[in-house]
């Protein structure tokens, strides 16, 4: 029976590569037979990628569209939706344009279109594989239903510096968890058939490095050895390139001194050559005029430089379309190098079904039906449950009795238009409630609430204003700060607990969002220590993008809730959290430092020659610091719940093994509280001796379980020789022989230990 499966899986392996290789062979026929009509100014306006003015990203935006997409000057529009406008605009170029050839449609679709998810940090604490690709198929399906066809999506640069506001767009600072999620987000946008009207084109960006800006600064000089780019930046990008991603997005820094966009041995050498990518790449928001900035030459110049290095579109700037046609003419671009690129944008329609029909995304009927449903919604509240970190509870203060009087006091607890977070472009923030009303509607006829401001966002009034643009704004109370605290104190006199909703504005963090101070913002801070001197029980629902300095809070506020940016669904899922119809399960995708000096934080350090000895705070010529011990305040995958989980101890299945063997390690877990809940067991490595350094510890599995209270169950995880290779210094991946501890625990700090050795 097993040889006639054997026989009959390898049969319908076979099928598919033959039918796969006969669409591709069908397209590459279609486009070659296109491409011979087209003129050279055809082909580079494909090149050519502007914006339709809604929610641009961007200080350009483009202009002289109509008449562009007319002359067949214009490839893709970006930050244009519904399905009116959407196919006002294909008309123009199906009906108007010499060879009718279709527009394909993008939108910074980053965690929800319409229904909106927690932001990706908050996606990435749910350490939920299954649920983070929902989302992406959400995503896509709302995107998709009102017009669109393409997002600029996942996002998976590694971030360790909490300086950088765009970390609350990835998916945090580990290299093994951001590959997982990559892939899972690449699939859900995808799905299995591009030319399904309810999938689109995912974009793996910013490639590369991103997410390592000097100084936390956005746009920033980025600079690392390639024995880093191999082992702790790459791996994502390479995942969801692997994962089937369709197109790329270059970044805005450099790379060995040379900027992303204009960058050969990253966008050919490396994507292309080594990893096999077969898509379109394209740049961020006019990274290639950028390039004249960073000192690179003239427009033309820096355009020609780009085609070269392996990019097909450019966004927005133009430099393609104006430019290419007289390099061309001067023999400093190839017809060659446009027709790649041509080609690639027009694989990517023809794999859309966009030939087939243009209008195939255009649909009334669907956008009233699927966008914001209330299966969406209820899938939302989900997730946004399953993203919180509880950080602090100190005497089981949560969750809250249904009963009784809770004020809640700060700026963040009456701002709907906060709820989503940054990079939700496309949210209704009209639509999104507040926290106070979202408490009010799910326990309104059981607990009294009542709201009060508390304090502005911040002391400072012009960073206040830079802080909620985008139509999230919180109105100033232009009294003196003591009155306004005072009087929120006041309000709490009759209060039995406390909720303070404090933190981040949504747009403290993002794009061009960058701290050099990452505490809860000074004002706010003035209002939690009035709030605890209180002596009242003080919750601190805290919002923010990005890790934050907390010391003084966790060392005098009992119950800590980080809820991070939720989405449309906030209000409703931070109830049904404080009050324990859902059990918080939310682990840090990245680490919390006690102050801003310790960054960049990792838990995934290099040892030195000069380390610390264990359990030691200080050291003379010792790698330390004399003020603070080296030690986060939160290491990365810490997160608390209302049960406790006891660990037992590490069986292997074997002391040592060789290259195509495997070995297993299990430990059994046992929900020792009150509570039925998740629990995400997490397995790390460290290589004892390598030919170059290695990381005291690596992620190498995770499993997200379920237990009933008092229920135990084994955890296995199987480690093969490949589980164990790394680049070394000739950048050969390989696995070396000797010693490894194992670690398995509920956090990167917090392990059961034990030992194996890999054989030759």
């Amino acid at each position: 029976m097993k040889i006639y499966l054997l026989i009959f899986t390898i049969l319908v392996g076979l099928h598919h590569q033959a039918s796969a290789q006969a669409n591709q062979d069908k397209m590459n026929q279609f486009i070659s037979e296109l491409m011979g009509k087209m003129t050279i100014e055809e082909k580079i306006g494909q090149l050519n990628l502007v914006t339709g003015g809604e929610a641009t990203t961007g200080s350009v935006v483009s202009t002289g569209v109509e008449e562009k997409i007319k002359t067949g000057n214009i490839g893709g529009i970006f930050s244009m939706s519904s399905p009116a406008k959407i196919r006002a605009a294909q008309e123009l170029a199906v009906n108007q344009s010499r060879l009718k050839i279709p527009i394909i449609f993008g939108m910074d679709v980053i965690h929800g279109y319409k229904t909106i998810f927690p932001i990706p940090l908050g996606l990435a604490s749910s350490w939920d594989m299954d649920l983070i690709k929902e989302t992406a198929r959400i995503a896509a399906t709302e995107a998709t239903a009102d017009g669109i066809n393409w997002t600029f999506s996942p996002m998976v640069d590694v971030s360790r510096d909490a300086r950088w506001g765009r970390a609350s767009e990835g998916s945090g600072e580990d290299p093994f968890l951001g590959s997982r999620i990559a892939a899972a987000m690449v699939k859900g946008y995808q799905g299995e058939d591009l030319a399904a009207v309810n999938t689109l084109l995912a974009c793996v960006k910013h490639f590369a490095l991103y997410g390592a800006a000097e100084a936390g600064r956005d746009y920033n000089t980025t600079d690392m050895s390639l024995h880093r780019m191999y082992n702790e930046y790459f791996p994502p990008y390479k995942a969801a390139v692997e994962a089937g991603a369709e197109t790329v997005m270059t970044s805005f820094n450099d790379i060995n001194g040379l900027p992303a966009s204009a960058n050969k041995w990253l966008m050919t050498d490396v994507l292309r050559n080594q990893w096999g990518f077969k898509g379109m790449v394209v740049t961020d928001y006019t990274a290639v005029n950028e390039l004249i900035d960073h000192g690179l030459g003239d427009l033309q110049q820096v355009s020609a430089l780009s085609l070269k290095a392996g990019v097909d579109m450019d966004m927005v700037g133009e430099g393609f379309l104006t430019t290419l046609k007289k390099s061309l003419d001067e023999g400093k671009v190839s017809q060659e190098e446009i027709d790649r690129a041509c080609r690639y944008i027009l694989e990517a329609k023809y794999k859309l079904g966009l030939f087939e029909d243009p209008f195939r995304y255009c649909s009334e009927e669907r956008a009233k039906k699927e966008l914001l449903s209330p299966a969406h919604l209820k899938k939302a509240r989900e997730v946004a449950g399953k993203s919180f970190v509880l950080l602090k509870n100190e005497n089981q203060l949560l969750p809250l009795k249904k009963q009784g009087k809770v004020a809640v006091v700060g700026p963040l607890g009456n701002s709907g238009a906060n709820m989503p977070g940054t990079w939700s472009v496309s949210a209704e923030l009209d639509k999104t409630q507040s926290l106070i009303d979202g408490l009010k509607e799910v326990l309104g006829n059981k607990v009294s609430f009542s709201y009060h401001l508390g304090s502005n966002v911040l002391a400072d009034a012009k960073y206040q204003e830079r802080a909620t643009m985008f139509g999230r704004t919180i109105a100033r109370d232009e009294r003196p700060a003591q009155q306004i605290i005072d009087e929120a104190i006041q309000s709490t006199k009759d209060a039995d607990v406390i909720v303070a909703a404090l933190g981040e504005t949504s747009e403290m963090s993002g794009e061009s969002s960058s701290r050099t101070e990452l505490n809860i913002p000074d004002v706010q801070q003035d209002l939690l220590k009035a709030l605890v001197a209180t002596g009242k029980p003080v919750v601190l629902v805290l919002f923010t993008g990005r890790p934050l300095t907390l010391t003084w809070e966790n060392e005098h506020v009992p119950a800590i809730l980080n809820v991070w940016f939720g989405g449309t669904e906030t209000g409703k899922a931070v109830a049904d959290v404080l009050f324990g119809d859902v059990i918080p399960s939310g682990k840090l995708p990245m680490t919390f430092p006690q102050n801003v000096g310790q960054v960049p934080i990792y838990y995934a350090e290099k040892t030195t020659g000069r380390p610390l000895a264990k359990d030691a705070w200080f050291q003379k010529f010792r790698s330390n610091y004399l003020d603070v011990t080296n030690e986060p305040l939160y290491p990365f995958g810490f997160g608390l719940s209302y049960t406790t989980f006891t660990y037992g101890e590490i069986q292997l299945s074997k002391d040592s093994f060789s290259e195509g063997e495997k070995i297993t390690a299990s430990i059994q877990l046992t929900n020792t509280g009150k509570f039925d809940a998740e629990e995400v067991v997490q397995l790390y490595i460290r290589d004892v001796v390598a030919s170059v350094t290695r990381p005291v510890k690596e992620l190498k599995g995770f499993q997200k379980v379920f237990l009933k209270k008092g229920e135990s169950k084994t955890i296995t995880f199987t480690l093969s020789n490949e589980d164990l290779k790394f680049y070394n210094y000739d950048l050969d991946f390989v696995a070396e022989p000797g010693d490894f501890n194992l670690f398995i625990g509920g956090n990167s700090r917090d392990l059961k230990e034990t030992q194996f050795k890999l054989i030759k």
